[in-house]
């Protein structure tokens, strides 16, 4: 059995996205100690931007005529369907950086549907599989604050993960996390607080219930030993 993990943050040390995986993780590894973890870093490993325009050029030109490049990058779009289709659980970490989708996070997608497994009249390339996606907010985005509306991650990441590949998506979210950070949120501590906390139970949650989700998939895939 295996977890999938992506991080989107651009932060090793004090990433409160990374953070909040780690605890599904854990939890995920207590339940199935031994199985593995497979990590992508597209915060600071990130695929190159100009692949996605090479892969689907690519696409539109016979096998037999695509350049190096070409063929390249629909390579690296292939390898990044194998790494979902070969999980059974995965779990995505990702903060909302500038009110939209991070451009690692978004290179990811475009680079997958540029595969045929994943691209228009595909079954759903994560059909029933058990997804976690993380997602961290600085501030607060929450109906009725000044910033309703201006998160433009959350809501794209759930229909492709949902709606488009048919994940099994459980979404844990945090915001305030730049309370501490900056002096000008200082008043929302205990909101703060209170909020990290329910991230985290939310996150210990979320990694049992894809551990156990998981197990209920093996008869799919040749019944139990």
């Amino acid at each position: 059995m295996t977890l999938f993990r992506i991080d989107a943050s651009i932060r090793t040390e004090g990433s409160a996205s990374r953070e909040i995986a780690d605890i599904v993780e854990a939890e995920w590894r207590t339940v199935r100690p031994g199985d593995a973890v497979i990590a992508r870093h597209l915060g600071t490993d990130p695929l190159p931007a100009e692949a996605w325009t090479k892969a689907i050029f690519a696409s539109w030109t016979p096998a037999a005529e695509r350049t190096a490049d070409q063929s390249a990058a629909l390579a690296v779009g292939a390898e990044l369907v194998d790494e979902l289709v070969a999980a059974d659980a995965i779990v995505i970490a990702t903060p909302l950086y500038n009110f939209g989708v991070s451009q690692h996070v978004k290179t990811w997608i475009d680079l997958i549907i540029t595969d045929p497994r994943a691209g228009a009249g595909a079954p759903p390339l994560l059909a029933g599989k058990p997804v976690v996606l993380v997602v961290v907010r600085g501030g607060s985005y929450a109906a009725g604050t000044p910033r309703e509306g201006w998160d433009h991650n959350t809501g794209y990441l759930q229909q492709i993960l949902g709606q488009v590949w048919g994940a099994n998506l459980t979404i844990v979210e945090r915001e305030f996390t730049l309370v501490g950070v900056n002096p000008a949120l200082d008043e929302f501590k205990e909101l703060a607080d209170k909020l990290n906390a329910d991230a985290k139970a939310a996150a210990i949650q979320a990694g049992q219930a894809i551990a156990v989700a998981s197990l209920s998939r093996l008869p799919q895939r040749g019944g139990l030993a």
